[in-house]
């Protein structure tokens, strides 16, 4: 789509979006317009996800929670606190993937080098980005618990309703 059909199309959206949130008062020029783009392709398609390197104060959030609102995503983002160390990463991770998994929420989960607190962070957002599947996250009864929240979700999809069935359905809603 040629740009001046495109802009009108975004810019409606920032509109809509800054009805319902707070203000964003972006610009919406050429490489904007493409980024916003770029990004809603990734996260649209199963287990979009995206790096994005740049410069401090160009736009990678807001154009990125521009993207997830054209998508019907919600942003997620973890909130650093002087306390905030791997127990809370994983409070909040079981969070969204309860949103995601067992709620069937369309998420966006932003984070940034700046919340990179613990190195250990990485090993989960690695975990989460590579499969899905983070080792320690849930205890053994949340896992059972989790099973039997989605187990009639998986039965309605036609799959046999095995415990490695129903995880498996979990961790591919998460993706």
């Amino acid at each position: 789509m040629p740009n001046d059909k495109l802009e009108p199309h975004i810019t409606e959206a920032l509109k809509e979006y800054n009805e319902i949130n707070a203000v964003m008062d972006l610009v919406m020029f050429e490489d904007a317009l493409k980024h916003v783009c770029k990004i809603t392709r990734i996260i649209r398609q199963s287990s979009g996800h995206a790096l994005l390197v740049g410069v401090g104060g160009s736009g990678k959030q807001s154009l990125s929670k521009l993207s997830a609102f054209i998508c019907g995503y919600t942003p997620f983002q973890i909130v650093i606190s002087s306390n905030y160390g791997v127990n809370e990463l994983k409070t909040d991770l079981q969070n969204l993937y309860n949103k995601t998994g067992v709620k069937d929420e369309g998420m966006l989960f932003l984070f940034t080098d700046g919340q990179i607190t613990n190195e250990r962070f990485l090993v989960y957002i690695n975990d989460l980005l590579a499969s899905g599947e983070i080792a320690d996250l849930y205890a053994p009864e949340e896992k059972d618990n989790i099973i039997n929240l989605v187990r009639p979700k998986v039965k309605n999809d036609g799959i046999p309703d095995t415990a490695d069935n129903c995880w498996n359905w979990y961790i591919n809603k998460v993706k």
